[in-house]
């Protein structure tokens, strides 16, 4: 027996109750990926997005994580329409499978509900979104040159509004992207592959490296060649769209971890240099200037290392088919060191 979705509340519960004498009866809502199909790039559920992914360029090993995007109120898409059969696939699904979602909030179970639609040419209901009412199709548009498509929610519990992407599994002619709300565009896979951009760890370079002194400063620096760009392509397959999102360092943002500390520059903010390093590197005999970029304590750690927190700001751009382009917003990762103070007046360097 097929899985079925869990039930939406109210709404989801009264049409089934309308539904509870006929068979086979719809199933709705849910939040579990099921169906995919054997050796196909076909999928049962509306949760599976058929784009595909890739790093162009920079690092790929060691410690890395994902951006967190400086502006608080930025989410990457919540849903997109896709094409996710051809009629000939469709056919397939429908007589030999015929378990899966038709959208993105509502799953039918039994071939025949498929076939009705799809097959025979019966108008469906559409109890989510608009139309109400979906047209019926015949032979599922066998001998047509297209794709049926259908919304995608990667994240189904992040979306509250259940009108986004709900409209029933459509057709749509070969070489055209549908004009509907939340139709896939370049700036959609770039947003897309930004939550998909992963940068290397920050780790510093500081002298003194393990234990700093009231009143000094530590030198805070990175090798040029430490950090690169980032380029993350995002592929949607059958529709010729793509973009490639980059990510380029641009500044150390340095966070002593206590209050009783002053930074090199006063904003923490280190840019990066030409040739891609950050700050310079501490030499013998700097120990009473001050460093371009550092930190000077102004209190002991008294045994409880201050947590130094080291963060890259980097600017996200992206360009895409035909000539599109624009920007994101910046990108933080942030990792964190210990950093013990002592408390000598006079030591030599």
């Amino acid at each position: 027996m097929r899985a079925r979705h869990k039930a939406l509340p109210v709404l989801a519960s009264s049409v089934a109750t309308a539904l509870c004498c006929t068979a086979p009866a719809h199933a709705f809502g849910g939040s579990d990926t099921r169906g995919e199909a054997e050796g196909k790039e076909l999928t049962a559920s509306a949760q599976h997005t058929s784009i595909k992914v890739t790093q162009v360029s920079g690092p790929t090993g060691g410690q890395r994580g994902s951006l967190n995007a400086t502006d608080v109120n930025w989410e990457p898409p919540p849903c997109w329409y896709e094409p996710v059969f051809t009629p000939e696939q469709l056919k397939d699904f429908a007589e030999n499978d015929g378990g899966g979602d038709v959208s993105i909030r509502q799953g039918w179970y039994g071939s025949k509900l498929w076939t009705d639609h799809f097959k025979d040419g019966k108008d469906a209901p559409n109890y989510f979104g608009t139309p109400s009412t979906a047209k019926g199709y015949k032979d599922y548009n066998l001998g047509e040159k297209g794709y049926f498509w259908r919304g995608v929610a990667p994240s189904l519990s992040a979306l509250d509004d259940t009108s986004l992407c709900n409209r029933l599994m459509f057709w749509q002619d070969a070489g055209q992207i549908p004009d509907v709300p939340n139709a896939p565009t370049p700036r959609t896979l770039a947003e897309y592959a930004y939550d998909k951009v992963e940068v290397p760890a920050t780790k510093i370079e500081a002298k003194p490296a393990a234990k700093s002194t009231v009143n000094l400063p530590t030198w805070v620096w990175l090798d040029k060649g430490t950090f690169k760009d980032v380029k993350v392509r995002a592929e949607l397959p059958n529709t010729g769209l793509w973009a490639e999102t980059t990510a380029k360092p641009v500044a150390l943002h340095l966070d002593p971890g206590t209050e009783d500390a002053e930074t090199f520059p006063a904003s923490g903010d280190c840019e990066i240099n030409a040739d891609g390093s950050i700050g310079t590197p501490y030499a013998k005999g700097k120990s009473d200037e001050t460093p371009p970029c550092g930190i000077r304590y102004l209190r002991a750690s008294d045994g409880q290392p201050y947590q130094l927190k080291a963060s890259i700001t980097w600017d996200i751009s992206w360009q895409g088919t035909g000539g599109a382009a624009g920007d994101l917003p910046d990108g933080t990762f942030e990792t964190t060191q210990d950093m013990d103070v002592q408390e000598i007046q006079s030591i030599n360097r």
